[in-house]
């Protein structure tokens, strides 16, 4: 089916056999066509996307409304993440989040800019009581911006469940988008999955041929195999008036006849979202940054989007015997693209051997492991790893390697330097960095106690000690000292630091603490100058920025207003 969808409900209830949902109790957040630049569901890094991003014409500054009755239950401005974010609870159940907002309707601006300024931080997390501020269908709450972690102008909109907090696809809802483009399927891949498996004579995964035919599906080259296979996909789906590589509603895999594998983005569970990390081959990922979605299902994989899942999704393939495997990949419109796999079960010489990687050192991941590394110690949780893996360390003092990206950690493990060689005042300025491909250190959050520092992380790789002495720089970027800004509506200041990052910015004029709003993507720390009723002609500024170390500098400045 293709053509303008979601507001036939019925077909896309039906065709999915998704829980009916309100469609026509909520109106659209904004007042343009809905085009999307993410989906609901979309792969991300270490978790599956929350909501849909929806363009906002490349620019900032739209108006968000309300998309029905309800009352705001929280408000959230961060540095990063959803940036400056609005949850607003509705009587059906569900609640509306709206993220990456550039500022607030004026009321809500300033009962938050009142808590601000109350608690001297731009970063606040405010739970209003319930219908202390009620909204109608249609209100203004907001406009669209680029706050947090946001690669570019959009409004990322959620609805989630207001009792369980799980997240659903919003346009299950009503919204309305056009899409009449079939998903594209990009690369498979075939696994070879028990100890004596193979497929084309490899025991390592393989990349498979495949052509489209005259119908539109796509027919792969025929497999030989034999054992305990499986298959992997990379694809994307794209909406109309639209080039982003979109994440796909659902993927099936069914096997002369039999489904065997069946999941979809109808919604899941944020405690669930890191298995995506099992969903995907990730060590793929980490070397070429290409998902692959597994349609088999790891002894690890807790997720549970899957409808259906038979034997795991792993096809067992017996010598003599021919399977036809089929992949179907749909978006939320219907629109299909279909897959057909040819395998034929025979035995035959490997060319390709399973490679394992053996180190001194064995990891299981169910049991708590420790490590001594000379300089430093690392602790694994229980369940830190979804599989057991010969893990690579390498010893140092100040430095020390722990295996490499390529494998996920589903848990923070922690890393504890000894650094009692160090001075009192050396070890001010010390904190623990992690290494980049060109040797460079960032900052990993480092808890001091003592003789020893320590971080906790997810991510594998090579850490050290690193020395920060330089203090951050604060530049002013549009005035001068002694400047009349009579005129101005704004301050704007730059700050950077070459190591350890910025921990801290604060403010005063003439002697009062003022809010000013951080902006990590450009350095840049701003001051409304209607925060403060100025009674003095000569207006006193200054600004004190203190790095992850303490380092600290002071910018003062005089400027005049009339």
């Amino acid at each position: 089916m293709k053509g303008i969808i979601l507001g036939f409900f019925l077909f896309t209830s039906i065709f999915y056999g998704q829980a009916p949902y309100p469609t026509d109790f909520f109106r659209s957040p904004l007042d343009i066509p809905i085009i999307l630049s993410g989906t609901f569901g979309e792969l991300r890094s270490n978790h599956f996307h929350s909501g849909i991003d929806i363009k906002t014409q490349q620019r900032q500054g739209l108006p968000v409304y309300t998309i029905g009755d309800g009352t705001i239950t929280r408000i959230k401005v961060s540095e990063w993440g959803y940036g400056k974010a609005l949850y607003i609870a509705h009587p059906n159940g569900y609640t509306s989040v709206y993220g990456h907002l550039q500022k607030f309707s004026p009321d809500i601006e300033a009962y938050v800019k009142k808590v601000q300024y109350q608690k001297k931080s731009f970063e606040v997390e405010i739970f209003p009581d319930f219908s202390e501020l009620k909204l109608q269908k249609g209100e203004l709450i907001a406009y669209t911006g680029n706050t947090g972690g946001s690669a570019g102008p959009h409004l990322h909109f959620e609805i989630r469940s207001s009792t369980s907090e799980m997240p659903t696809n919003p346009l299950l809802h009503g919204l309305e988008i056009r899409d009449a483009t079939d998903p594209t399927l990009l690369s498979v891949y075939a696994y070879p999955l028990s100890e004596n498996s193979q497929v084309n004579q490899s025991q390592e995964k393989i990349k498979l041929k495949y052509h489209r035919q005259s119908d539109g599906t796509f027919l792969a080259d025929k497999v030989t195999a034999l054992g305990t296979i499986g298959f992997g996909i990379n694809t994307f789906d794209r909406q109309d008036l639209a080039a982003n590589q979109n994440g796909v509603y659902s993927v099936k895999q069914v096997v002369n006849g039999k489904l065997y594998t069946d999941y979809d983005f109808e919604t899941f569970s944020f405690t669930e979202s890191r298995y995506i990390n099992t969903l995907i081959d990730y060590d793929h990922f980490s070397t070429s940054r290409e998902r692959i979605q597994k349609c088999f299902k790891d002894d690890s994989n807790l997720l549970g989007i899957y409808r259906t899942i038979y034997n795991n999704g792993k096809i067992e393939v017996s010598e003599g015997l021919s399977y036809n495997v089929e992949i179907l990949i749909n978006d939320l419109a219907g629109n299909l693209t279909k897959l057909i796999i040819p395998v034929e079960g025979k035995q035959q010489d490997i060319k390709i051997s399973k490679k394992e990687e053996k180190t001194d050192n064995y990891i299981i991941a169910k049991k708590p492991n420790n490590f001594d590394l000379g300089g430093a110690k690392v602790y694994f949780p229980a369940n830190t790893f979804y599989n057991n893996f010969y893990i690579d360390l390498k010893n140092g003092q100040d430095t020390v390697t722990i295996h490499n990206s390529r494998v996920p950690a589903h848990r923070n493990f922690t890393i504890t330097f000894d650094v009692s060689k160090y001075s009192d005042e050396e070890r001010k300025q010390l904190f623990i960095g992690r290494l980049d491909n060109n040797n460079l250190a960032s900052y990993a959050s480092t808890y001091k106690r003592g003789t020893t520092f320590t971080t906790r992380t997810r991510n594998l790789g090579t850490y050290t000690l690193a020395k920060d002495t330089v203090a951050p720089q604060i530049r002013p970027k549009n005035f001068k000292d002694k400047q009349w800004l009579t005129n101005y509506s704004y301050l704007s200041l730059s700050i950077t630091d070459n190591l350890s990052g910025i921990n801290t910015y604060n403010a005063t004029l003439n002697g009062e603490w003022i809010l000013l709003e951080y902006e990590p993507k450009t350095n840049t720390i701003t001051y409304n100058f209607d925060d403060l009723i100025l009674d003095k002609k000569q207006c006193e500024l200054k600004v004190v920025v203190t790095d992850n170390v303490g380092n600290s500098s002071t910018f003062t400045s005089t400027f005049y207003r009339k």
